[in-house]
């Protein structure tokens, strides 16, 4: 069974620039959360807004990207 996790973080991109590191912070937050099951999932909504979500659907220790249209 597969259930989605809670845990969030969104990323507002104003400088396009800084869209790495600011990725990079996100995902070292996230992973500082204990989870023992759940990988990353980086959505990108648009060119300026991301979310990434602890997630039991990515294997843990992974990041994975998706991209909604």
């Amino acid at each position: 069974m597969h259930t989605q996790t809670t845990e969030n973080l969104e990323v507002f991109v104003a400088t396009p620039g800084r869209l790495d590191e600011m990725l990079d912070q996100a995902e070292a937050m996230l992973r500082q959360i204990p989870q023992h099951c759940a990988g990353i999932l980086v959505t990108r909504h648009d060119f300026f807004r991301y979310t990434l979500t602890l997630s039991d659907t990515v294997p843990f220790g992974e990041t994975r990207e998706q991209i909604l249209s």
